[in-house]
């Protein structure tokens, strides 16, 4: 007879290295592991990005995944992890840098090994050679061989057994004194500066801070072991309030670090870039901003609802299925996911098109089409991505080769008349119907709300008119040190009515052509302060005015 009553079989304990800072850092063994976890406990370091980088690596998991914080598991981590992986559960114990240095995932692995749970540590970038190589520091260069690492927040570390200038490297981890951990300080700078000298290494010896390191708040400082203390406070001083973590490097690699600095001197580093639209219609561009160094931030300004009576579009759906059209002309992704929604709630797919020519006004427009299996037979040309741009290549009705006469015009309930205008001037009949709604979003959180008004983002995109109208309306205008950027002169020009002075405007209307001309424009202030010997201050940091005026 078989037992009906068995125990749950053993889970398992990955023990992770998430690497020092960037959520993209996590390897591809790390990121299998918390696609398949059960339960998830997080890191714990503070940091002004934590709760981003957070969320970042917990995009892996799965949404019915337990996540645990440090915080609450009263101090007894190992303990917990181990329960649950004896009830069964994958557990993924994450830790910042590497799991097995400077970190106590060893503590975590002996655990698993006493009470027979089976543990995998999947290794990570440690801050000893990542944080470094983000500054831009080799090192070991050319004629160094060797290289000394020392935690200065080991609660053993003495600053009398520092290592003899050996011609080697040396790494110092925390060095810094954070102001809400005093127990668990490190010698501070100037301490640990006076004790290498002391040891007999120059006082000109090249020595590099970087704090925050692989962050967008990463910040390094380049001196000497005797001016390190009084270049950090003038850092500071010029705005850089970020202390923890720390990272110190002595060594001759240091001097190569301005000729190699690669992550800060992105056209946009650190920049807080406001999007006003929805976290779904701004991923792609998130991600192109986020290669020019800059953190966006997503803050929707419409809502986008159904039609008030749905009839329109029924008849608009049946009218391309029977033949009634010989033109679709779609003017946003928003009335291309409006069309396919209709479509695949009729059961019906792209193949409904067949003979029926499709016209696309922008880049992700044409994209969103080919995503459901179209390809745009017209689009305007690159310098004038609009409704005025499409008409401009849209050729007119000649009654002897156009079977049919008529255009559908699928698009928002507050569109302009541009394109349905142009294309009856061209002898063209529009069915011009409503596919969507937009309707004004929800005001953002009060902290955002006073970002955008005190000067926390460093620029606004500006994606069209309604984004520009709408974010005021729910949020106020930007302080006049933030940069305003605009997809187009219709979009300028409703800027300014609003009396914001327009910095950047795209050279032609796409979302992607708007990040780059910012990113040109940020890399244009970055030149001009070099070369006037000034710091490179984000926008943000610039001393702040009187508000815009209201026209």
């Amino acid at each position: 007879m078989v037992n009906q009553h068995t125990e749950p079989s053993a889970g398992h304990v990955a023990i992770v290295g998430a690497g020092p800072g960037g959520a993209e850092l996590l390897t591809l063994r790390g990121a299998a592991l918390l696609a398949e976890a059960d339960v998830v406990i997080t890191v714990r370091e503070p940091g002004p990005e934590l709760a981003k980088y957070r969320a970042a690596l917990l995009k892996h998991c799965r949404d019915d995944v337990t996540v645990l914080e440090p915080a609450e598991c009263g101090g007894e981590i190992n303990a917990l992890a181990v329960n649950h992986a004896r009830e069964g559960s994958r557990v993924v114990r994450l830790y910042t840098g590497d799991p097995l240095v400077g970190c106590r995932g060893a503590e975590l692995a002996a655990a698993c090994q006493r009470a027979g749970i089976e543990c995998e540590v999947v290794p990570g970038l440690s801050s000893i050679t990542a944080v470094p190589s983000f500054a831009g520091i080799p090192l070991m260069p050319e004629g160094v061989s060797g290289m000394h690492v020392v935690n200065a927040r080991n609660s053993g570390f003495d600053l009398e057994r520092l290592p003899e200038d050996d011609g080697a490297t040396l790494v110092v981890l925390g060095p810094e004194i954070p102001e809400d951990d005093p127990d668990h300080a490190g010698p501070g700078y100037d301490r640990l500066c006076k004790a290498l000298i002391a040891g007999g290494r120059a006082a000109d010896t090249p020595v590099a801070v970087t704090r925050m390191g692989s962050t967008t708040e990463q910040s390094t400082v380049v001196s000497t072991l005797g001016r390190l203390t009084a270049d950090i406070k003038a850092a500071d001083a010029k705005g850089n309030n970020v202390t923890s973590p720390a990272t110190l490097v002595v060594g001759p690699g240091v001097a190569q670090q301005q000729e190699l600095s690669w992550f800060e001197t992105r056209p946009l580093f650190g920049w807080r870039v406001l999007v006003p639209r929805t976290r779904e219609q701004a991923a792609g561009l998130a991600d192109q901003l986020r290669g020019y160094g800059a953190v966006p931030e997503s803050v929707p300004t419409i809502s986008v609802e159904p039609p008030r009576t749905p009839q329109q579009m029924e008849r608009a759906v049946r009218g391309l299925v029977t033949g009634r059209y010989q033109w679709v002309a779609f003017t946003s992704v928003n009335a291309v996911k409006a069309i396919r929604e209709k479509f695949e709630s009729y059961g019906l797919d792209a193949r409904a098109f067949a003979g029926v020519k499709v016209a696309a006004v922008g880049e992700q427009t044409a994209a969103a089409l080919r995503e459901f299996g179209i390809q745009p037979d017209l689009t305007p040309p690159s310098h004038q991505q609009s409704g005025a741009g499409l008409v401009e290549v849209w050729p007119p009705y000649d009654a002897e080769i156009d079977p049919i006469e008529r255009v559908l015009l699928p698009r928002a309930d507050i569109a302009t008349e541009t394109l349905a205008a142009g294309l009856a001037d061209l002898g063209w009949e529009v069915d011009d119907v409503t596919a969507y709604r937009t309707v004004r979003a929800a005001p953002p959180p009060a902290p955002i709300r006073e970002a955008i008004k005190g000067g926390g983002f460093d620029a606004v995109l500006f994606t069209s008119s309604s984004t520009v109208r709408n974010l005021v309306g729910i949020a106020g205008k930007p302080h006049n040190t933030t940069v305003i950027a605009v997809i187009g002169p219709e979009t300028a020009k409703t800027a300014e009515e609003f009396g914001l002075r327009v910095d950047v405007v795209a050279p032609k209307t796409s979302v992607s052509a708007l990040a780059a001309a910012l990113s040109e424009y940020g890399a244009a202030q970055r030149a001009e302060a070099l070369a006037a010997g000034k710091p490179v201050l984000k926008p943000s940091q610039k001393r702040r005015g009187r508000r815009r005026k209201t026209l």
